[in-house]
């Protein structure tokens, strides 16, 4: 039997879209006020879920407080109150767009995932957008 459980978090962060090897005028071009040299910000709401074969000792896929701590440590932590830019090495070199951001936080959860779990991340950058990726 494999069940999904879901955590839902939140971090506030700005970001400006914008490439480096691209002219001003591309950049405004195709990123608009998402390339405002001075950044802006949103309030994200990430759900992460977790698909896996129900542990018959405990009745958990996964407890649930253990999920809450990887979210913690891997995202709200390293993305709160942060300019991703700027302040979030993984971004360095790599446009925080939403469907990267998923990319990153995806990334960086797997990896404390056990390897048979499937793991998907919904990243709500506004009430009306949002990105889903399950590391296809």
């Amino acid at each position: 039997m494999r069940v999904t459980i879901s955590r839902k978090a939140h971090f506030n962060a700005a970001h400006r879209l914008h490439r480096k090897d691209w002219t001003s005028e591309k950049n405004n071009a195709v990123f608009g006020k998402c390339n405002n040299p001075n950044f802006h910000g949103h309030n994200y709401g990430l759900t992460v879920s977790v698909t896996g074969k129900v542990d018959p000792e405990t009745g958990f896929v996964l407890d649930v407080k253990v999920l809450a701590d990887i979210i913690l440590e891997e995202v709200e932590i390293p993305f709160d109150h942060k300019n991703l830019n700027l302040d979030v090495p993984e971004f360095q070199d790599l446009n925080p767009t939403a469907e990267n951001i998923a990319v990153v936080i995806w990334n960086k959860i797997r990896k404390r995932i056990q390897p048979d779990f499937d793991l998907e991340i919904v990243l709500n950058e506004t009430d009306r957008n949002f990105v889903t990726y399950k590391g296809e």
